[in-house]
């Protein structure tokens, strides 16, 4: 199939309406009775199938979509805008099935047998092939609707648990489809009302692809349809072979964005932030691949923490408004997603749905994605924490497999930030998969507490600003500068000790086995510096090293640079990057491992806060039964 993105034309799709709409109308299906069962397994909407075989266990089964839609309403012979969307939806996803369908056909040899078949009966290769295509094009068919489903139907309520995935067919396209309505139908069948109508709908579609996705190997002719980009102007819609899509229409983001003079302090941070937004809009749809993920230094993944109030909101807020103001001026879709703690779920299961649903949405390769996690500490628990939640436990696992699991394709399109007050909190694995660490610490210096007075006080006064050179100390160049510069020896006490023992027994590091031994006294020092913390810093340094400033007429114009292909991109970024130094090394090194030695201080100073007051209530509770016996009203 043409790699290139296919376009299916409205008379291609109109040729297959009579049939969809026939399907709404009426259908008669075989379905197996013996997966009905009355042991549901939890969080799950599923229910156990027994191995043994109960008989005869297909039936059929008239399924009429449009009258279990029309019997929501069943006092009024007229339907709702909701339910004739959500019938218009199908019908029109039936159609252009089977349109993709076609489309499958003709990439490969599956048309041309069709047409043999209906000559002569094919016997002997020919047959076997001829099924296994057909079988692929009623899989591929059904996916198609399922994505369909999923992308244009708008909800936003809480999945019921009750909703089963369809009992697939796959003879051919129009079987697959059949059981994908009759699924649908049975979905819909206990609806209320109109939002939970569609509620179920698009509960339904997920599920389905879900069912799908998890079948997908045991069909050998998928091959020409992993690489397909099809698209449907009219509907806005997309389908990139077997890609989950974010599964709804992007919505048009509404917040605060924040100017980046308009965040004082957090020079690091600031700095890195600019550079992360510029990197994202280097990514290249065709390619589905940025050059930064090739070159070195792309960041995927971020933790910032700092005290309230220091300006990690404002951090988010920054971000997204140059990301936002990039995508406008490059004609690039984008998406911003928070994951929060109100989408933690009393439902066993629906936790971690939901974290899936918000990694995929930003995961989304057609779009240029920002995701952010706040409150981490509160919305994923520490695997050891038996009085978290399940659904925070369920959180902690999506979040780890989607950072660094065995799954996970970083193309360059999308960064997470999670951010937290207290980030000793966090689960020390789902941690150590963020590969940078931001100190949010806000403003410090007197500099700094005189711009964010003003910058926030306004101008509406006559009061004089004073002897001060007003924002000086945010150009960021000269401020991040000075703020590397720092770290050239550590900043926490622990890890402070650790260095001056490395420069008294080795002097300054001069080469690669000075680093990798003051690595290994820091792990001595710190258990938890491990091999990922390892890949983390180098990552950092590789940041470092292309540690350029792509300039900003780049994104003035689109085609400056933000629409030149992936290989005049990669030669652009190349021209501008250097070679790291020591200097470089030592300050990642101690930039990293500081904020490790600092969470374990943090961890360690709550756990003796802790003890101290138990101990204080226990002297004061042994002093008041004193009393309390010497006045005789002690009866214990």
């Amino acid at each position: 199939m043409d790699t290139g993105l296919t376009t299916i034309s409205e008379a291609d799709i109109d040729k297959h309406r009579a049939t969809a709409q026939s399907m709404i109308t009426r259908v008669i299906v075989m379905e197996d009775q013996s997966r009905d069962s009355s042991t549901p397994l939890a969080g799950t909407g599923r229910r156990f199938v027994s191995t043994v075989s109960a008989g005869s266990v297909r039936r059929t089964r008239e399924v009429e979509l449009t009258k279990t839609v029309a019997s929501i309403r069943p006092d009024d012979q007229l339907m709702t805008i909701p339910q004739h969307a959500l019938l218009f939806r199908a019908r029109r996803g039936i159609a252009i099935a089977l349109a993709i369908a076609d489309v499958f056909a003709r990439a490969n040899d599956l048309e041309a047998l069709q047409a043999r078949n209906a000559r002569a009966p094919l016997e002997g290769d020919e047959a076997t092939r001829f099924r296994r295509l057909l079988s692929a094009a009623a899989y591929v068919s059904a996916f198609a609707l399922g994505s369909y489903l999923l992308q244009l139907i708008d909800s936003d309520g809480e999945a019921p648990n009750d909703v089963r995935d369809p009992d697939f067919l796959f003879d051919t396209p129009q079987d697959a489809l059949k059981s994908m309505i009759a699924g649908l139908d049975g979905a819909l069948a206990g609806s209320k009302t109109d939002a939970d109508l569609l509620t179920r709908a698009r509960s339904f579609a997920r599920l389905a692809i879900d069912g799908l996705l998890t079948r997908r190997g045991r069909f050998d002719g998928l091959g020409d349809f992993e690489n397909a980009h099809i698209r449907i102007d009219a509907d806005d819609f997309t389908l990139d072979g077997f890609d989950v899509a974010p599964g709804r229409k992007s919505k048009p983001l509404v917040m605060t964005f924040k100017r980046p003079d308009e965040v004082v302090g957090n020079h690091i941070a600031k700095f890195q932030s600019v550079k992360l937004a510029k990197m994202l809009m280097a990514y290249d749809f065709d390619r589905q691949m940025n050059p930064f993920v090739e070159l070195g230094g792309f960041l995927f993944t971020f933790i910032g923490d700092g005290a309230p109030g220091t300006g990690k909101t404002t951090l988010i807020q920054m971000i997204a408004g140059l990301l936002h103001g990039y995508c406008q001026v490059a004609g690039y879709p984008f998406v911003y997603e928070n994951f929060g703690v109100e989408q933690i779920s009393s439902y066993q299961g629906k936790s971690g749905q939901n974290c899936r649903q918000f990694i995929d949405n930003v995961l989304n390769p057609r779009a240029i994605g920002f995701g952010t996690v706040d409150d981490i500490d509160q919305v994923a628990a520490r695997r050891s924490d038996d009085r978290a939640s399940a659904g925070q436990h369920e959180i902690t696992g999506v979040l780890m497999a989607a950072f660094s699991g065995a799954m996970t394709v970083i193309r360059g399109n999308c960064s997470f930030g999670m951010f937290s007050n207290y980030p000793e909190n966090v689960d020390d694995a789902l941690r150590q998969r963020a590969g940078a660490r931001w100190l949010v610490d806000g403003p410090q210096s007197r500099a700094d507490y005189i711009d964010i007075f003003v910058l926030l006080a306004g101008k509406n006064h006559e009061i004089a600003l004073g002897e001060h050179d007003l924002y000086a100390a945010q150009e960021i160049q000269r401020a991040v500068t000075t703020a590397y510069e720092s770290h050239a020896r550590p900043h926490e006490d622990g890890m402070l000790l650790v260095y001056e023992r490395f420069i008294e027994a080795n002097g300054a590091p001069k080469t690669m086995a000075d680093i990798g031994t003051y690595l290994h006294m820091i792990k001595e020092a710190e258990p938890r510096f491990t091999g990922r913390a390892i890949k983390n810093v180098t990552d950092a340094i590789k940041m470092r090293a292309m540690d350029i400033e792509l300039p900003d007429e780049w994104f003035e114009k689109p085609e400056a640079f933000m629409h030149r292909d992936y290989e005049a991109k990669k030669a652009m970024i190349e021209e501008l990057r250097g070679p790291f130094d020591m200097e470089m090394v030592m300050q990642e090194v101690n930039r990293y491992a500081d904020s490790e030695f600092r969470y374990a201080d943090r961890a360690d100073d709550a756990d003796v806060s802790k003890m101290l007051r138990d101990a204080r209530l226990r002297e004061r509770a042994a002093k008041e039964m004193e009393e309390l016996k010497a006045k005789g009203m002690w009866n214990a």
